[in-house]
């Protein structure tokens, strides 16, 4: 039986706090072990006396919550570590963004639009989804609207029997803390587009070509056209 591991996570809020909100997808066929590639990463963590804290990077960047003892140093070979990390692994992504202006501010328009971007993109991809005899899908039900786009689009698109939901932990899940990388990764090259990049970005990821040729061209290799 072959199965597909979806991953899901989302970058912004519904408030006011974010001018964008982002919902990241990472796929992953089952039958291709990654054990391999995890234990290669954690050997560079400890070759490099680098903690192994699981990725989450907005905090990562900040020196918030699990990082907050750590040096700036220290959180750059981090993430340089991961990004590494990410690039050889086996997956591919989607990444549906959108700025927030453009619904008024309005849960239910974007809601709306997630689930129609969402959906397309199943059927695109639809012949080679449906090879897996059943789709397994990790979030950690973070935010309800994210929640119920997914079980809308997937259950739309494919056979709901065939659909197992996970309520997962990025402790837990390698490709959760992969797919927390991506939105941190796509929501910076918005940035950097827009001209809204911070010093923060600026320190960890360098100029806007440097993160193009370091960290987002690697990242998009695995992103499904």
């Amino acid at each position: 039986m072959r199965e597909l591991s979806v991953f899901i996570d989302e970058s912004g809020d519904l408030g006011e706090v974010s001018e964008y909100y982002l919902v990241s997808l990472v796929l992953h066929d089952q039958s291709v072990d990654i054990s391999k590639r995890v234990g290669r990463y954690v050997d560079s963590l400890n070759r490099r006396d680098l903690p192994d804290i699981p990725m989450h990077a907005g905090p990562l960047l900040n020196g918030n919550d699990s990082y907050r003892h750590l040096d700036k140093e220290t959180r750059r070979h981090m993430l340089s570590t991961f990004r590494a990390f990410v690039q050889h692994l086996p997956f591919d992504y989607l990444c549906f963004s959108y700025r927030k202006s453009q619904f008024g501010n309005n849960s239910d328009r974007l809601a709306a639009a997630m689930k129609r971007d969402v959906t397309y993109a199943l059927f695109e991809k639809l012949e080679s989804l449906q090879v897996f005899d059943r789709v397994k899908m990790y979030y950690d039900n973070g935010q309800g609207i994210v929640t119920e786009v997914i079980h809308d689009a997937f259950e739309y698109v494919l056979a709901k029997e065939a659909i197992i939901y996970r309520d997962a932990k990025p402790a837990d899940y390698r490709l959760l803390q992969v797919v927390d990388y991506v939105c941190t990764i796509e929501l910076t090259a918005i940035k950097f587009e827009t001209g809204n990049n911070t010093a923060t970005d600026s320190l960890f990821f360098g100029t806007r070509r440097d993160f193009k040729k370091g960290f987002l061209a690697h990242l998009r290799k695995h992103r499904l056209g």
